[in-house]
């Protein structure tokens, strides 16, 4: 039976008490959070993990992203073994510095980029390796929707509130999963229509060091069917639309998800032709599953999906979008 405790009380924060409440292999230690408010019934409340003076074997680090690195290094310096939010942190030394320290107290790490989880990923993260489409050659990505304005409203999102360290870092790490290391980077900014200097569309273009290319097209101000959220209806905030929203190609042919459509071809003389294949279900929720994979690591009874080292590279071209983009005029 692990002991653990969570740090931040906010939407995810609470997700991740109420998996941990509910799952036999573990026994909840309590909520870390400064804000008095906050409170669960039946759940044990403290301002900060300074004050944890009990036995905690893992700390789960839902707070803002800028609290990530400092709050993942007191955990990992007390030898708790840490599941942290995505991103890792809020900028590459916060992340560098957690790596060194996760290293020399030899704590395991896990990083909450839960789309990993999803059967469906991992099917086509398979199907990629063994070849079913050939040697990937593009792959291209829309991320579209409109966020409500009360989103913005009287908090820190109204300039800093950029869909790519918020939303598209998942659709980094995504394709980083699925076709390899990226090489280069080129960001085109889109226009500002709420009339802040925040940035809310734009055009990317990755280049892997498998020569492969995608494209990413991104927007918050724009309701469109297609969107990871809406495709797969993760999300319960955001509607489903089952549409598919990520499209790759071949030498032998291409694939889209989450439809997980399956086309074999040869050359133009032809077209293409559809395979019988069928996404795989999820048997749990990918914060579920994610639970169970962060227990079986601390038990050393399999490797972390993703690490601080790992998150740390999504980070790393996150952050040189948003620098790209952050230097053109709206």
């Amino acid at each position: 039976m692990k002991r653990l405790l969570v740090v931040g009380g906010g939407l995810i924060g609470i997700r991740h008490v109420q998996a941990v409440m509910a799952h036999p292999g573990c026994e909840l230690v309590g909520l870390a959070d400064p804000n008095p408010a906050i409170s669960v019934p039946g759940v044990r409340r403290f301002a900060a993990m300074e004050e944890i003076t009990e036995p905690v074997d893992a700390a789960i680090i839902a707070t803002p992203t800028h609290l990530h690195s400092a709050q993942g290094i007191i955990a990992a310096d007390r030898g708790w073994h840490i599941l942290i939010e995505k991103p890792v942190a809020a900028d590459l030394a916060g992340a560098q510095a957690l790596a060194g320290t996760v290293a020399r107290r030899g704590v395991a790490s896990l990083v909450g980029h839960h789309r990993r989880y999803h059967a469906s990923i991992q099917q086509l993260k398979r199907l990629l390796a063994e070849g079913a489409i050939g040697t990937p050659i593009t792959a291209s990505l829309i991320w579209a929707m409109r966020k409500p304005d009360a989103y913005f409203e009287g908090n820190w999102r109204t300039a800093g509130g950029s869909p790519v360290m918020i939303n598209l870092v998942h659709d980094i790490d995504l394709l980083r999963f699925a076709l390899g290391e990226v090489a280069d980077v080129v960001s085109l900014r889109g226009a500002s229509l709420r009339g802040t200097p925040r940035i809310e569309s734009g055009a990317i273009a990755l280049r892997f060091h498998s020569g492969a290319t995608a494209t990413i097209s991104f927007a918050d101000t724009a309701p469109s069917p297609w969107g990871f959220e809406a495709a797969t209806g993760e999300n319960p905030n955001i509607g489903t639309t089952g549409q598919d929203m990520l499209w790759i190609t071949g030498t032998n042919g291409a694939i889209s998800f989450p439809s997980m459509t399956h086309w074999r071809g040869t050359d133009w003389s032809s077209p293409a032709r559809p395979l019988p294949l069928e996404a795989e279900p999820s048997p749990q929720v990918p914060l579920d599953a994610q639970l169970d994979h962060f227990l079986a690591v601390m038990n050393g009874d399999a490797e972390p999906l993703i690490d601080v080292a790992d998150a740390t590279r999504t980070l790393e071209v996150a952050l040189r979008i948003e620098a790209q983009l952050a230097g053109e005029a709206p």
